[in-house]
């Protein structure tokens, strides 16, 4: 009985070693981690003691050494396994030991960080997990170095009302973090300031103009807000700063503005004395001093400097005595420098402070679209012929910058990536595409993780889903994550989307990841249905960036929202349409909303002109993107079809929500495969004249109806009427409210089928079945190409594209390129027929240059076709181009 008394005891008991002479093993960080694996083991009945060294054989049950990967027992361990974690800042490992004996694991990193991820990893699994020894018992070995330097998350503070509540609760920070740091991202970004783009027409202006509602410098303060509110403020500033430095992460703040005039704001709620424009800039300077002081926990300050900061651009005596009160603190603060309307006389300006400086441009726009960066900008973005010539109204003075010289720094990287440049890139995916539906596909996560470093770019920055919320004073009563039935609603709103978090931070951190870190998850949270749920949600997290990249009528998250989409009509009077995408190309009607990416998108106007003779671009058609939209839905229809099947009773929460969610979306895909479609069919009859293709664009636009109608229906009762992200019409409101526009379109459609026609010139079924039937499977040339590792400076670049032998009906292939600089446009070159295959020159001058090279291939076919390779892959996860870096 002894006996078995102990070998119960021992199966039951883990013993956590730590030396506490470990410099890595000992820092705060690692032992956060250890006391969240702890406190794992113990909910699921286990004994947990904590040791400096491993007990006796025999005795303390199982053991898990945490040791940095220097250490002596953490390089004994390794050399015994020929298993070696790389020393590079990060890298973590998980080290089973021998076969025969005890159970052993070690957890190692490179440094504090690393270690920590390899601790919580182990945490991750206990907690997830259905047999804990199981967890703890590894198979082989797992190593694991970060691709991305930084990975960040951003929570955006918007709204008093919606924001207030969750800054000034310590509990939700722990949890916060907590979750962060376990998904691997190394840095949480608090952003405030993003609540108006200019001061104008202000009402909530809590912590717009964020100084006055931290510190009391300078007499400078909020009229309304008491002291103890704005000492509140700060500590709690404080306390989530340093709760993230325990924890493992780099904290950064986020200053979008820095206007403390509130211009025709008569409503404005918090409003701003004490300070004049000769005060303004040294007043700055000193107040971000004084937070940085009080916050030594806080690494980066991020800051906005084109005229939507309030501040007029060029502003460059402003912008440094700024610069200066960070520098002024004496440690090494990032200046983390927004990239839209960025000059060089403030970027020097930043460097000049000596202090570590990054530029941190938008992904894709103000949205996620496919997850590479677009391959060109839009002409609206290009620069215009005379400095100044966009500028739009008043605000025209703010952007000489952004609006004039300079407008391709707005959505893009611009000409920033510069291989000899003095600072980091690290990229920004805004909140515009999707703000309340679930979001998780793998694969394109992994996708976003691979092209984060484009051009040695030092990573991504994602912004919570619900960014925005309540924007512009628009906060309604209810639950933040827009659920109208409270037994879907999660408490903290980020844990809807833990889902999302993980893939991002994870992936972020190995684009290779085992499947086994997300699907572990689904598994404990979805139980049977877990894998037919992670198909069905990836198919239908692949629809609105899609619609993003393809279809894009505003670059601006404040006009487009294409999750709760403004409709733009398909018929115009006089050839346009009446609607508030200003930054659509003319005349503004559905078939000639430009998309985000030209290089590698037509409109549905240029695809009618190539479907009717024009010379073939090889770009993704307006029929390619709709055929795509219909067999993701369907796909992702199917697979929910399995979710019940596998369920076989009631779903809790965690499943309803992303039934609910995926069915909203596959209904989205579907609206807007039939309105392209539609609108093909209509721009061909409007080019033709043939009726019967008027009456199949009007049967394709009324299952577009009836599709949005039904992700109205599927919404109905379980989101709320009204979610809010500004209080115009297109920023606010649900499905159901954006009926009656497709129905104001299908009216003047169909008032156009009593009008006379002229015959059409030729096939009408024709065209129809290139519309509505289109092959797929063409999308993907049969050629292979081998892109070269470098390239040298100043020399001739030679690159050659092999046909397949039984892909007889390649006719020729066209080269095109450019540096990757996106206010540059691409050259082009006809390859040489060579061998099995082509072959082009790029000319050494144009390999002259500071910049990478992009290139990508036009495949044309005898048959009167192109597609372009590499292409987006049968995933649309791929990298449609090739980067190739010069030779150092």
């Amino acid at each position: 009985m002894e006996v078995a008394g102990q070998a119960q005891v021992q199966e039951t008991a883990i013993t956590l070693v730590r030396d506490p002479g470990d410099a890595v093993a000992d820092r705060p960080a690692v032992g956060r981690a250890i006391e969240r694996l702890r406190g794992a083991l113990e909910r699921e009945g286990l004994r947990v003691r904590l040791a400096s060294q491993e007990p006796p054989e025999g005795e303390g049950g199982a053991v898990v050494v945490v040791a940095g990967a220097s250490s002596s027992p953490a390089e004994r361990i390794q050399t015994d396994a020929e298993v070696f974690v790389p020393r590079v800042p990060e890298a973590l490992g998980l080290v089973p030991g021998r076969p025969g004996e005890r159970s052993r694991i070690l957890a190692t990193g490179a440094d504090a960080r690393g270690l920590a991820y390899a601790v919580l990893e182990l945490a991750d699994r206990v907690e997830l997990g259905r047999d804990p020894h199981e967890a703890l018992r590894l198979r082989s070995p797992i190593v694991e170095r970060p691709a991305n330097e930084v990975r960040s998350l951003a929570r955006l503070f918007a709204s008093e009302p919606d924001d207030k509540p969750w800054l000034h609760d310590e509990d939700f920070w722990r949890r916060y973090l907590s979750m962060v740091v376990a998904q691997r991202f190394n840095r949480l970004n608090l952003m405030v300031g993003l609540g108006y783009n200019f001061p104008w027409h202000v009402t909530d202006g809590y912590l717009y103009f964020a100084y006055p509602f931290l510190v009391d410098v300078a007499g400078v303060r909020v009229r309304e807000l008491p002291d103890e509110e704005r000492d509140r403020n700060l500590q709690m500033l404080r306390f989530a700063s340093e709760e993230a430095a325990a924890v493992g992460l780099d904290f950064q703040i986020g200053l979008w503005t820095h206007a403390y005039e509130l211009i025709d704001s008569p409503d404005a709620r918090h409003t701003i004395e004490g300070l004049t424009p000769e005060t303004h800039a040294a007043y700055c300077g000193e107040a971000l001093r004084t937070v940085l002081e009080a916050c030594p926990a806080i690494g980066g300050v991020t800051i906005r400097t084109h005229g939507e900061s309030g501040v007029p651009e060029r502003s460059w005596e402003f912008w440094k005595a700024v610069f200066d009160g960070v520098s002024r603190t004496g440690r090494r603060v990032e200046l983390d420098l927004h990239a839209k309307g960025l000059d060089r006389a403030t970027l020097d300006l930043a460097l000049e402070t000596g202090l570590p400086v990054t530029i941190s441009p938008k992904f894709s726009a103000e949205h996620m679209g496919l997850p590479y960066h677009q391959a060109a900008m839009r002409d609206l973005d290009r620069p215009p012929s005379e400095e100044g010539e966009r500028g739009r109204g008043t605000k025209s003075r703010f952007m000489t910058v952004s609006e004039g010289s300079r407008p391709f720094t707005r959505y893009s990287y611009g000409d920033f990536l510069r291989e000899d440049r003095e600072y980091r890139v690290v990229f920004r995916i805004w909140p515009g595409t999707q703000r309340v539906l679930l979001w998780g596909d793998p694969a394109m996560a992994s996708g976003l993780g691979r092209n984060a470093g484009l051009a040695g770019s030092e990573g991504l920055e994602v912004c919570d889903p619900h960014s925005l919320k309540g924007r512009e004073g628009s906060a309604v009563p209810g639950s933040r994550d827009g659920y109208a039935d409270p037994s879907l609603s999660t408490g903290d709103d980020w844990a809807k989307h833990d889902y999302t978090y993980r893939l991002f931070g994870r992936l972020l951190y190995n684009p290779d990841a085992e499947p086994s870190t997300w699907r572990r998850h689904l598994r404990a949270t979805l139980g049977l249905a877990a894998m037919p749920a992670e198909a069905a949600l990836a198919s239908a997290s692949r629809i609105l960036p899609l619609v993003t990249s393809a279809h894009h009528p505003s670059a601006s998250n404040n006009y487009y929202w294409p999750e709760v989409y403004t409709d733009i009509g398909i018929v115009g009077i006089d050839g346009a349409v009446e609607t508030h995408y200003y930054d659509t190309p003319e005349p503004k009607r559905f078939g000639t909303v430009g998309p985000l990416d030209p290089e590698l998108f037509s409109t549905v106007v240029e695809t009618v002109g190539e479907l009717l003779g024009e010379p073939p671009s090889g770009r993704c058609s307006s029929i390619d993107v709709s055929a795509w939209l219909e067999r993701l839905s369907d796909d992702a229809e199917d697979h929910l079809a399995r979710v019940d099947k596998e369920l076989g009773g009631p779903a809790r929460a965690p499943l309803r929500r992303l039934i609910v969610d995926v069915g909203i979306q596959a209904a989205i895909g579907r609206f807007f495969a039939w309105k392209l479609r539609s609108a093909t069919l209509y721009e061909t009859f409007v080019r033709t004249g043939g009726t019967s293709l008027l009456r199949d664009a009007l049967e394709a636009l009324r299952a577009a109806r009836d599709a949005l109608a039904d992700a109205a229906e599927r919404a109905r009762g379980v989101y709320v009427d009204d979610l809010t992200y500004g209080p115009q019409a297109w920023l606010r409101g649900t499905w159901a409210d954006r009926l009656p526009a497709v129905d104001r379109d299908l009216e003047a459609m169909e008032a156009l089928e009593a009008a006379p026609f002229r015959s059409l010139d030729r096939d009408e079924d024709e065209l129809r079945r290139a519309i509505t039937s289109p092959a797929l499977s063409a999308l993907v040339p049969a050629v292979v190409h081998d892109p070269p590792i470098e390239f040298d400076r100043g020399e001739p670049l030679t690159l050659s594209i092999d046909v397949d032998a039984r892909a007889t009906s390649v006719e020729g292939v066209g080269l095109r390129y450019r540096h990757v600089d996106q206010s540059t446009t691409y050259d082009e070159l006809e390859m040489i027929p060579q061998g099995e295959g082509f072959t082009a020159t790029i000319p050494a001058a144009f390999a002259d240059s500071p910049y990478a090279i992009q290139y990508f291939f036009v495949v044309r076919d005898v048959g009167g076709g192109a597609r372009l390779h590499p292409g987006l892959g049968p995933r649309l996860s791929d990298r449609p181009y090739y980067v190739i870096r010069a030779r150092r």
